[in-house]
């Protein structure tokens, strides 16, 4: 088989990576200054939303559409929606282990393995929405690889999380945070290898996803929702610091 990548939605998977990693990290600097429960679930949520389906998920769903196999390709739906939303939870248990309490080295472990099975889990999930006349396999020592790869930058991006706090900082986190998960998806496909079959995989019962402009559709809907949580929180800190002179 025969297979290229689509260099603008590459490069437009690793800026909505990016950009969620940013909001993310944002969004959790709230976690451990939040004065109550509920507002610390919900700092935990919005943080592994922003991380989960901004930074991790909708870089992987781009990056899967860049990879243009020479045949057409559906995504089935509730596969798709199921990968995003083990995204978005790993990410979210991840930063409520590490943020709950007081961050310590002792926490960044297990909530970096977590949060890293999780996104591995999200990515191989996404492949197995793949509806083609293929079979898909995969070299584990390659596929071991990007798990890890996925653990280490789940644990940076924990660590940045918690330690980082100017926009430069957060900034160049950011990048970094986006290098790794791109590294994590395209050492993922590196693992997968495929067979012509005569046979398509059945659809599920919310049917399948596919379009030409998809990708792009996806990059500019994640991409506003992405700045509009950033002007949102933007907003309201403002507001606390005026309330707070």
């Amino acid at each position: 088989m025969i297979a290229e990548y689509n260099p603008v939605l590459v490069v437009l998977s690793f800026v909505v990576s990016v950009l969620g990693s940013f909001t993310a990290l944002q969004m959790a600097v709230a976690i451990p200054l939040a004065r109550d429960g509920d507002e610390k679930r919900n700092a935990i949520l919005k943080a592994g939303i922003a991380m989960g389906g901004g930074a991790i998920w909708s870089m992987h769903f781009i990056a899967m559409l860049a990879f243009d196999m020479g045949m057409p390709v559906a995504y089935d739906t509730f596969l798709t929606i199921l990968s995003a939303m083990i995204a978005m939870a790993a990410c979210s248990v991840g930063l409520a282990i590490a943020g709950i309490g007081l961050f310590t080295f002792e926490k960044l472990l297990p909530a970096g393995v977590f949060m890293g099975c999780g996104v591995a889990g999200m990515h191989y999930m996404g492949m197995a929405a793949m509806i083609m006349p293929m079979e898909v396999s995969y070299n584990l020592n390659i596929l071991i690889i990007s798990v890890v790869i996925g653990v280490v930058a789940s644990c940076a991006a924990l660590w940045m999380a918690f330690h980082m706090r100017g926009k430069w900082q957060m900034f160049g986190s950011s990048l970094l945070m986006g290098v790794a998960v791109c590294g994590m998806h395209y050492t993922g496909m590196a693992a997968a290898k495929y067979q012509h079959t005569d046979a398509v995989q059945n659809v599920g019962f919310m049917g399948v996803m596919q379009g030409e402009y998809l990708g792009l559709s996806i990059f500019m809907v994640m991409s506003s929702l992405l700045l509009l949580t950033l002007a949102i929180s933007s907003h309201r800190r403002k507001q606390r610091e005026q309330l707070a002179i």
